[in-house]
């Protein structure tokens, strides 16, 4: 089993910064795509960021230059560093990963969500 687990949340004023970790374990061949999405109440789960294995990202629009998302192959970790946070971008935010087990047939997991909360 495979289980992805975040940190990094909290409170933060506007115009301050966050950095949010993923952490992978269990049987792990390797992992494709990795990335964090958020929801926000009353709206849907949305994309925040991607990168895939060999290092190229995809961001949102309302997030480009002001996040960044990375990861560690070798800890099979994934970060999202936010910088220059606004109100809007209060959610819980999820890290999500494409993985590839034993048999060689991937999946797509999801850890259990963090709160980001912004003040204005």
């Amino acid at each position: 089993q495979v289980q992805l687990v975040e940190s990094g949340g909290g409170l933060v004023q506007a115009g301050g910064s966050l950095r949010l970790s993923c952490a992978a374990s269990g049987i792990i061949v390797s992992i494709n795509a990795m990335g964090w999405y958020r929801q926000a109440p009353g709206r849907q789960r949305e994309l925040v960021a991607t990168i895939a294995s060999g290092g190229n990202t995809n961001y949102a629009d309302s997030v480009k230059g002001r996040f960044t998302i990375s990861r560690d192959n070798a800890w099979n970790r994934v970060y999202l560093q936010m910088d220059s946070l606004k109100p809007e971008d209060t959610a819980v935010y999820y890290c999500n990963a494409n993985i590839n087990g034993l048999a060689h047939i991937a999946y797509t997991y999801w850890g259990q969500g963090t709160q980001v909360t912004v003040s204005s």
